[in-house]
């Protein structure tokens, strides 16, 4: 088996929210290299962990994580809505693997995701049905969050288990870096807020425009600076980048939630998606090394912004 892994930030700010031309330039660079990537390796299954943000996934059954073995994406922020292509074989197989490694996992069989999984299918395979995928949803901003140990653990089974599956697997990362955007919290909250995060009832069209719209508007706030949102930290996430590439995944054993959020900001835990892609290719591979890597602090976006490749060697 070979195996390689991208790692790709997300925002739903993209072209609502846009930063200088400039910036857009090396963004759309990155991508475009991490594309030929993808292109160049032609994965024959793709492993995407990725977070929710209250689209899928609510207080009344709250897992750490969760293995998809069917899933659609809602549709918001612009992305497409519909079924992903779940390789619902591979979906299973990979799913016994990891609890047969002694690792607790939650499997659905319909898997309602956001734009945190749909929008990297769209970056780079030019839509959400395009490649067989098996969604890994990895709570992000959802507490009390476990150790991020467990995350590394997870990553682990499941890139052991794909090893078994002897096919081009392509682990693939949504999320983070550093950023601390507008999401509702439980404790506190007003009774109305508290229900629809516990029950999950889904939003009127209505709904749904003025919550995106509230997120536009707080990044731009943001990079007003009329904002109390914890700002982008690019040495926390260079720090996290520098691990990742030295292949050093055993140091985020150490990282407490509490750190991560006071550095990273409250949705910093999305980084435990990076930490499970490559931790499933270090499983896969045992070695690999990163061939590509690009960062960039954008605030337009409310988010420590990273694109990086790897490959097992």
């Amino acid at each position: 088996m070979t195996a390689a892994a991208v790692g790709l930030s997300h925002s739903p700010l993209i072209g609502k929210n846009d930063p200088a031309p400039e910036v857009l330039a090396r963004v759309a660079e990155a991508v475009t290299s991490a594309r030929e990537f993808v292109r160049a390796y032609d994965p024959e299954l793709v492993v995407l962990y990725a977070p929710d943000h209250y689209n899928g996934f609510f207080y009344k059954e709250m897992p750490p994580f969760c293995l998809a073995t069917e899933a659609h994406a809602v549709g918001d922020f612009g992305t497409a809505a519909g079924p992903l292509s779940v390789d619902t074989a591979a979906a299973k197989a990979l799913a016994q693997g990891v609890l047969d490694r002694g690792v607790d996992l939650t499997v659905s069989a319909r898997m309602t995701v956001d734009h945190g999984f749909a929008q990297p299918l769209e970056v780079l395979f030019g839509g959400i049905d395009q490649v067989p995928v098996v969604p890994v949803f990895v709570n992000g901003v959802a507490t009390p969050l476990g150790p991020v140990g467990r995350i590394r653990a997870l990553g682990t089974a499941i890139g052991e288990a794909a090893a078994e599956l002897d096919r081009r697997v392509l682990f693939l990362a949504s999320g983070g870096l550093s950023h601390d955007p507008p999401v509702p919290v439980l404790d506190g909250a007003p009774p109305r807020v508290a229900d629809a995060l516990i029950e999950g009832r889904p939003p009127t069209p209505e709904q749904r425009a003025r919550g995106e719209e509230r997120v536009v508007q707080a990044g731009r706030d943001y990079v007003a600076g009329s904002t109390a949102m914890i700002p982008i930290n690019p040495d926390w996430d260079n720090r996290l980048l520098d691990h990742l590439e030295k292949g050093e995944l055993a140091e985020f054993d150490s990282w407490t939630v509490q750190d991560m959020a006071r550095q990273g900001g409250g949705s910093a835990h999305e980084v435990r998606a990076w930490i499970a892609a490559f931790a499933s290719l270090a499983a896969a591979s045992g070695t690999y090394e990163m061939t590509s890597r690009f960062y960039e602090a954008i605030p337009a976006w409310i988010a420590g912004f990273a694109v990086a490749t790897a490959k097992g060697r």
